[in-house]
């Protein structure tokens, strides 16, 4: 599957200086098996997203302002839980709301949202049959004035893994890049080189040549303020945060063998029996870095592109388990229940996710409970013998796919 969300670790989150952007997708987007049905049974006729929990403003909407309100609501059952919140000048800050009588609306105590910010609101609703379904949503609310901000990965004061790669998306296009560039440090304790690569007039990212080292301290400094990003647009913010590279943990991803081996530290820890993409639809070649874990996440093929020749999705999964991100474009490695337990470790059936064997909710002792458990934001998984082309570098945290000598040329300063 390439998909909605619910309870998350995030890879970033502040924005004016310090702020995650991984998981703009509008509604749900993921994978699942493809085979014969087994979705109808374990399902029924699914439910559109939009009849379940509905959060306003919409997924990746831009520009919000401040008078539109913030709503979470479900048309029959109850609210089980809404966590939502706000990410400003590099601090994370949750959302105070409750719940009306009825359990079926969420609003925030204070009705007015803050400008320059990001909300990320993650919700879990039970309906009248007593069955679970989760929704995600991020949006970003109004600039004021020709300024320009950047939303920066990882969060500030975060521990991640050593795949971890500094993503900043700025809220509009810079034609001067080079003076942002300029602006812009990033410094590792033990110091290693670490350079610049653009992606377009809105996204840079920086990395080292290899993956970071255990331990390893890394500070971004944004001297921002007053820049000149493009004509007359001017820079907001001036914020220094940092973050922590962890242990090593690297999984491969052997599409033809169904198989992960996981390394902590360069040791194999263990060889895990997966399910990839079908020969339909293949999972992504190359190295791909966790940007998002979902406890529980709605996943629903219409938003990426999987429907019938009726428009419906061919699938919509209201509760999928230890769901973690690996791409922008819907790409998740996660739990799977519905499938029948020899397709683990034997054939590929999935939409292009990499599916392991889990329980309904979420088993800690199943092999997919099991990893996500033991895994951080920014761990690499690396897919290979698969029929599909390398992920993009700018598909995610895909940068690791990039030659060194291609990655510097990618920098705006001669």
């Amino acid at each position: 599957m390439r998909h909605v969300h619910g309870r998350a670790r995030r890879a970033g989150a502040a924005l004016a200086a310090v702020l995650t952007w991984a998981g703009l997708l509008a509604g749900a987007a993921g994978c699942t098996s493809d085979g014969s049905g087994g979705l109808d049974r374990v399902f029924g006729k699914p439910r559109a997203p939009e009849d379940a929990i509905r959060i306003t403003p919409d997924d990746a909407a831009k520009g919000v302002r401040p008078g539109q309100k913030l709503r979470v609501t479900v048309p029959d059952g109850r609210l089980e839980s809404v966590k939502a919140v706000v990410s400003q000048d590099a601090q994370d800050s949750p959302v105070p709301g409750h719940l009306s009588a009825d359990g079926r609306t969420w609003r925030p105590d204070d009705d007015r949202l803050a400008l320059a910010a990001r909300y990320t609101v993650d919700a879990v609703a039970v309906d009248g049959h007593g069955n679970r379904s989760a929704r995600h949503a991020t949006f970003t609310t109004y600039v004021p004035g020709e300024r320009f901000i950047g939303y920066v990965t990882p969060e500030n004061r975060s521990v991640v893994g050593t795949g971890m790669i500094v993503s900043i998306e700025f809220n509009r296009e810079l034609e001067n890049r080079a003076a942002v560039e300029r602006a812009i440090r990033v410094r590792a304790e033990p110091a290693v080189e670490i350079r610049p690569h653009w992606f377009g007039k809105d996204r840079v990212d920086f990395r080292p040549e290899r993956y970071w080292k255990p331990g390893t301290r890394v500070t971004v400094d944004l001297a921002l303020r007053d820049v000149e990003g493009a004509r007359g647009v001017y820079g907001l913010q001036s914020r220094t945060f940092s973050f922590t590279i962890g242990r090593s943990q690297v999984s491969l991803v052997d599409a033809a063998e169904h198989t992960m081996q996981v390394r902590r530290d360069g040791e194999l820890l263990t060889t895990v029996p997966i399910t990839a993409g079908s020969p339909k639809n293949t999972t992504y070649n190359g190295k791909m870095v966790v940007m998002e874990m979902l406890e529980v996440t709605r996943m629903n093929g219409a938003t990426v592109g999987f429907k019938k020749t009726d428009g419906k999705s061919e699938y919509d999964i209201p509760d999928v388990p230890h769901a973690m991100r690996l791409t922008e474009s819907g790409t998740f490695l996660h739990g799977n229940y519905w499938a029948d337990e020899d397709v683990f470790g034997r054939t590929n059936v999935s939409h292009g996710c990499v599916g392991l064997r889990d329980a309904k909710g979420g088993g800690s002792d199943t092999p997919a409970g099991w990893f996500f458990d033991r895994s951080l934001i920014g761990d690499v998984v690396e897919v290979v013998h698969s029929k599909d082309k390398t992920v993009a570098a700018d598909n995610g945290l895909g940068g690791w796919n990039m030659g060194w000598r291609e990655w510097k040329a990618g920098g705006a300063v001669r």
